[in-house]
């Protein structure tokens, strides 16, 4: 009996040989699999509705019996196969067990899609006479199969996400590992059980063994299509941002509108603050603010036909504000243990503790480069300093807004003037004020200072905000 696991899972898709490693590990003494026991059309295998004296009404009723069946069946070890469309319910807390073994089992996903499309056409699934063998080809689709990579790959990226956030390792096993004995008996020694095999179960064929360019009819167009594919992530960026939490005492509610404003910090929440309070005729501190998720859960339970939003700045214009407010200032709200790194080690040129009346604006546009070039070093994990949220990825925030409540709206900066009035006419106002404007940056407005040079940094510190909302070059006011 395994000292370390009390039962296992196959995490696979199909066509990845799933059956084959079964069919080897059923081969052993001690060791159980029981097929696809989650799967929604039948329990275990094709055309059974009964499992471990449970029906297929027993299981969708409550998952957690099945699971507790399989846990305590006879055996050194029992488990089951799971697929990425099998019962949801058992995944968390099958993940979560330390005492489930996680066996991953992946096959190169091309080989895997094809096999997939050609087994739906000639409907043959298991090959266990090559007499019997159906062949046919395929037509190789570069959007389904774009699809399919991107959910594959996503699927297996949760699990192992999962698996790292909870201290756990899985055994990892490849499509052309389970011709390899050596590896098969390797797993039942992982698996804590002593049985090993002196030969591979030869019952099942392999039904396309050929190359996958043979296995379709328009061999070129995928040579072509897979020549796009950007394999090595050419494009993509890796991010060591750490990732944030909901911020939910910052949200801010209105007095008497179903109306939350879901902040993304960086300069307009003030305007945004104002106009719902001029909405509803009140003072600002008659907002409803600081409240933890069981009080915003509670006002969203009491404002039916709410909406939440949010809205964006661009990151350029983002940054500067940042900067006035909290390196270069020296007053409430500035930063001063970061303005003493970004002057002492960093060699900014950014003035003392009292404003300097010869701080010029060519100065103020040095001191801005040299402090988004900190941004992208510190985005990056770079630099001894936090990532605070004032000046982290918009991007990020939202994640961490997501986490908690989904926003309704997710408007921009630009567009508020127009789309906060209409929202608060879609909830009943007929006379909506509209919003104010930003306090101007002091002491110099980035459109003094605007450049080039200035926007290529922004784009190098916030290229994921820049990517995923698809910010242009900033326009200056006086443009």
């Amino acid at each position: 009996m395994s000292a370390s696991f009390d039962y296992f899972v196959i995490l696979a898709a199909m066509r990845t040989g799933s059956n084959l490693l079964e069919a080897n590990l059923n081969a052993m003494d001690g060791i159980t699999c029981h097929g696809e026991a989650f799967n929604p059309h039948f329990v275990g295998s094709l055309k059974s509705d009964h499992l471990l004296g449970l029906s297929l009404e027993d299981r969708d009723a409550d998952p957690m019996r099945m699971l507790k069946a399989i846990r305590s069946a006879p055996g050194d070890i029992n488990g089951f196969r799971y697929f990425e469309d099998h019962n949801p319910r058992i995944l968390k807390p099958m993940l979560n067990d330390p005492c489930c073994a996680k066996i991953l089992l992946t096959r190169n996903p091309l080989d895997s899609y094809l096999s997939l499309k050609i087994a739906r056409k000639t409907q043959q699934w298991l090959l266990k006479n090559v007499k019997r063998r159906v062949d046919a080809q395929v037509v190789f689709d570069a959007d389904e199969f774009s699809d399919y990579l991107n959910q594959v790959q996503g699927h297996r990226l949760m699990v192992q996400r999962h698996l790292q956030k909870t201290g756990q390792t899985g055994f990892f096993i490849n499509y052309d590992d389970l011709t390899e004995l050596e590896v098969i008996n390797g797993l039942a020694a992982w698996l804590g059980v002593e049985a090993r095999l002196t030969r591979l179960d030869d019952s099942l064929k392999p039904q396309n063994p050929s190359p996958a360019l043979s296995k379709v009819t328009n061999p070129e167009e995928m040579k072509q299509a897979l020549c796009d594919q950007d394999r090595f992530g050419l494009h993509r960026s890796t991010s060591f941002e750490p990732q944030r939490g909901a911020a939910v005492p910052l949200y801010v509610a209105a007095a008497r509108s179903p109306l939350m404003y879901l902040p993304i910090r960086g300069g307009i929440e003030p305007v945004i603050e104002q106009w719902l309070a001029d909405l509803d005729g009140c003072p600002k501190d008659k907002l409803i603010t600081d409240q933890n998720r069981k009080q915003v859960r509670s006002w969203k339970q009491n404002h039916p036909g709410h909406r939440q939003f949010t809205a964006l700045r661009h990151p350029l214009a983002r940054a500067h504000t940042v900067f006035c407010q909290h390196i270069l200032s020296t007053g409430p709200g500035s930063y001063k243990m970061v303005r003493n790194y970004l002057r002492n080690r960093l060699k900014l040129p950014i003035p003392g503790q009292v404003r300097d009346t010869n701080y010029s604006v060519e100065q103020h546009r040095e001191a801005f480069s040299g402090f988004l070039g900190f941004l992208r070093l510190n985005l990056n994990g770079q630099t001894p300093i936090r990532v605070d949220g004032t000046w982290c990825s918009q991007s990020r925030t939202l994640e961490g807004i997501a986490s908690f409540t989904m926003p309704d709206l997710i408007l921009r900066e630009e567009d508020l003037m127009t789309a906060l009035p209409d929202l608060a006419r879609n909830l009943g106002h007929s006379d909506p004020p509209p919003p104010g404007h930003c306090a101007p940056d002091e002491p110099y407005a980035l459109d003094q200072i605007y450049d080039e040079n200035l926007e290529a940094q922004a784009v190098a510190a916030y290229q994921r905000d820049y990517e995923t909302f698809g910010f242009s070059d900033w326009v200056p006011k006086t443009a």
